[in-house]
């Protein structure tokens, strides 16, 4: 059986100060739980602040939101994947929708960050959705696999299992607009499906989350659903409070 995994996104938000004040407050109301994993991805300037709050809770795991897919070099600004790992980061994004519609990250970025990931012992959590006119024009299917297919081809099944995989529809992202349990059970049933063709046996150890909306109040039901392993956080999950109470769900 996997296990649940909850994951924050706190995107452009919580600089070190008000990180450590977050981690204060959501400690205090999420006890330690053996039963799921926790994640929290924030800006990788809070990154040393968050792994000073959780040194005494294994429990919680740290994340980073974008890498470089080269180890070293003058790429100002960057930051590789053997740094993040130095830097206590042991999960990384890549190709979130706003890496790939406001940044204009490729699918053959994705496919390289995927490969640097897996060579510095990162687990990356790949970001695959599609926008609103892609669904409604019945392309939800070919544009889902070919992000999935493109971020997983340089890794062989041992480094898949290691992944963690995030279902992510743009249309749902931000816009208070969330999948139904069952539209997220139905792609996440066609990404198991794909999965086992690329990585055999092992697939069945990777979690599949489902991102985009998720709030307190539509949590439990995401969680519900058939084939939903997890749930990917944005926005619900700069509250401390609300994050505990999602965590705990």
């Amino acid at each position: 059986m996997r296990k649940p995994v909850l994951a924050a996104n706190w995107k452009m938000n919580h600089g070190p100060s008000d990180a450590r004040a977050f981690m204060r407050t959501f400690l205090a109301r999420y006890a330690r739980h053996t039963d799921r994993s926790v994640i929290v991805f924030p800006p990788a300037v809070s990154l040393g602040e968050m792994v000073a709050a959780t040194k005494e809770r294994p429990d919680i795991l740290l994340g980073i939101q974008n890498i470089h897919w080269e180890d070293k070099g003058a790429f100002t600004g960057e930051i590789s994947a053997p740094m993040a790992r130095d830097a206590g980061a042991r999960v990384v994004l890549v190709g979130h929708s706003e890496r790939r519609h406001v940044f204009g990250e490729k699918d053959d970025e994705t496919r390289r960050k995927c490969a640097a990931a897996a060579r510095a012992g990162l687990r990356p959590m790949l970001c695959v959705g599609e926008r609103l006119e892609e669904r409604r024009a019945g392309e939800t299917e070919r544009v889902v696999l070919r992000q999935l297919h493109a971020g997983l081809a340089d890794l062989d099944p041992a480094h898949m299992a290691q992944m963690l995989i995030a279902y992510e529809p743009v249309w749902a992202i931000g816009t208070g607009q969330t999948a139904e349990p069952r539209d997220a059970s139905a792609v996440h049933v066609l990404i198991r499906g794909a999965l086992d063709q690329l990585a055999g046996d092992r697939a069945v150890e990777i979690p599949i989350l489902y991102g985009g909306s998720v709030n307190t109040g539509n949590a439990a039901a995401l969680l519900a659903a058939p084939d939903v392993d997890g749930l990917l956080v944005g926005g619900a999950s700069l509250d401390p409070e609300g994050w505990a109470t999602i965590a705990r769900t």
